[in-house]
């Protein structure tokens, strides 16, 4: 996933701020001036009050329609949703949990019909929908969300909140009005996987900071979330087999800082949260290499039997474990059934990358039973794209990373493996590595795949980026983040806000509708909504961000 060498510098902390609650409601407002208006400040107070378009979403959607009256929010509205349906009752809550304080309105939320208000019904028979599909309709008297399945109503619900001001996600009360422009939208997404990464291995990230980057995620649709378990520099999840992984190889992270690492019941905690914003958690055991903090934990994984100090640097592909050893599979099913018992998706990722002190026949016998472990635990495996120097498993997924500077006898060993059924997720490391920097100035980041700026992150297509490869075989792309010099959610929003909900649009919104100069008029416009949340994001000066926003950071 990572090629660099660079060492770790001190980095400066951003200042504190509020996180809020766990409704993905921010810490800062939109202020308004005392002063009389002039006449281009009302003029620009009155573009500021006008209902945002329909079409002006990130992602975009499908197919937008717009005209008819505005729908406004007022101290009478009603949530109505289906009697019928828990799913449908329990995201009414969340809308009301996310509206409450910024408009200081009631919003109940109730199971009597009626025609006005926010009404969200399941049921639709639209079967281009999909599972993740939804229609919003808004005129004069209400606002109706209609999905075939929770998750789409869960989108439509994330839809509305962008169409409603952007103050609306501040978590004190604001001025109106709270209108949504009039007209209709019907939305699909382009894949089915769509995900971003968190890595809590290099340095660890509490339950709180977890469940913010999740409400953040949820907001631009993504449905799956990504968790790098085990690196190197530390062993995040707790395994009752194997108990010094957490307690001893836990202990540390990059720089030498205590670390951490997550109880089950706390990961459990998190699947579930997860869950509720119609995420799905994808955990990654890495292996054969990245295993310095299970070899550190436990000598006898270590083919001369000595455990190597726990370590706090960046290096890369050093580690391995002992093909030779029967114990090295004990520990992987161990390892691998503990957390798939935990985990209700689809899948286990097991890694597989820069194992460069593995040998290609270790390499590939560690990685096929590994992949038969996790057959036997009834999980779908995925790995990243090295993992196709082994032999893929029917159905297995390979994840991406490669770069402009891949070989091409790498990526030709990629389009083969797709060829023959294995799937693919896309995560091009010089295009959605949230953690390269923007440009030379950025103060965290790595920079081995190249500066990414946000044009180059948003400018590409997941279907014909590796060349060769079936367009069937992309299941989707997904943004990771790595934290080698990340460590806290401040830092989390710096260097992911604003490519994340590029990368977002990609894996959802149709690929005719991928342009940047429209892109980053809609971007731009987000711009106030990042504040009102209390994200510090970066003003790329590729953006033209509203003047309200346009401060250094």
């Amino acid at each position: 996933m990572r090629l660099h060498t660079a060492r770790r510098s001190a980095l400066p902390r951003a200042l504190p701020r509020l996180l809020g609650s766990l409704l993905l409601i921010g810490a800062a407002g939109v202020s308004t001036a005392c002063a009389a208006p002039t006449a281009s400040a009302a003029g620009s107070e009155a573009a500021v009050l006008a209902p945002r378009p329909l079409g002006q979403l990130v992602p975009v959607p499908a197919s937008v329609r717009p005209g008819g009256s505005p729908y406004s929010l007022n101290d009478g509205t009603r949530i109505r949703v289906d009697g019928s349906s828990g799913e449908a009752r329990r995201i009414g809550e969340y809308l009301a949990g996310v509206l409450r304080p910024s408009t200081g309105y009631a919003l109940p939320v109730t199971t009597k019909d009626g025609t006005d208000g926010i009404r969200l019904r399941l049921g639709s028979r639209d079967s281009k929908l999909g599972a993740e599909g939804y229609t919003l309709t808004s005129g004069r008297g209400s606002v109706t969300i209609t999905a075939r399945k929770p998750a789409g109503l869960f989108h439509g619900v994330q839809t509305l909140r962008q169409l409603l001001p952007a103050r609306i996600e501040s978590d004190s009360r604001q001025k109106g009005p709270w209108s949504v422009a009039g007209g209709s939208v019907t939305d699909a997404p382009r894949y089915g996987y769509r995900g971003a990464m968190l890595d809590v291995s290099r340095h660890f990230f509490s339950v709180t900071e977890v469940k913010r980057y999740i409400d953040q995620l949820a907001l631009y649709k993504i449905n799956t979330f990504h968790l790098h378990l085990s690196d190197d520099q530390g062993w995040r999840i707790a395994i009752d087999s194997w108990p010094k992984l957490a307690t001893y190889g836990g202990s540390t992270e990059v720089g030498g800082g205590t670390g951490g690492y997550y109880t089950k019941s706390q990961y459990k905690e998190i699947v579930n949260y997860a869950a509720s914003r119609y995420l799905e958690v994808v955990p990654e055991i890495d292996m054969p290499s990245h295993t310095n903090a299970a070899l550190a934990s436990y000598a006898e994984l270590n083919c001369d039997g000595v455990a190597p100090p726990l370590y706090t640097g960046i290096e890369v592909g050093f580690s391995s474990l002992c093909a030779g050893k029967d114990v090295t599979y004990d520990f992987i099913d161990d390892v691998l059934g503990e957390v798939a018992a935990l985990t209700p998706g689809r899948y286990l990722h097991i890694g597989g990358d820069e194992a460069h002190s593995t040998s290609h026949e270790d390499y590939a016998k560690i990685m096929n039973r590994a992949q038969a472990t996790v057959g036997k635990y009834g999980k779908t495996v995925m790995g990243w794209h090295q993992i196709t120097g082994a032999t893929p498993v029917k159905g297995a997924v390979a994840q991406y990373w490669g770069y402009d500077k891949t070989s091409a006898a790498d990526r030709q060993q990629v389009v083969d493996a797709a060829k023959n059924g294995t799937r693919l997720v896309m995560s091009p490391a010089d295009r959605v590595y949230l953690d390269m920097k923007y440009n030379d100035q950025t103060v965290l980041g790595l920079k081995w795949a190249g500066l990414v700026e946000v044009q180059r992150s948003y400018d590409w297509d997941p279907g014909t980026y590796l060349a060769g490869a079936p367009a069937d075989a992309v299941l989707g792309v997904e943004a990771p983040i790595w934290a080698e010099t990340l460590t806290d959610s401040d830092d989390i929003d710096a260097m992911a806000f604003p490519r994340l909900p590029g990368a977002a649009e990609l894996g959802w919104s149709p690929a005719a509708t991928h342009d940047w100069d429209t892109y980053k008029l809609r971007l731009a416009a987000l711009g106030p909504r990042f504040t009102a949340m209390g994200i510090d994001y970066y003003r790329s000066p590729q953006v033209p961000w509203p003047a309200e926003s346009a401060s250094a950071g």
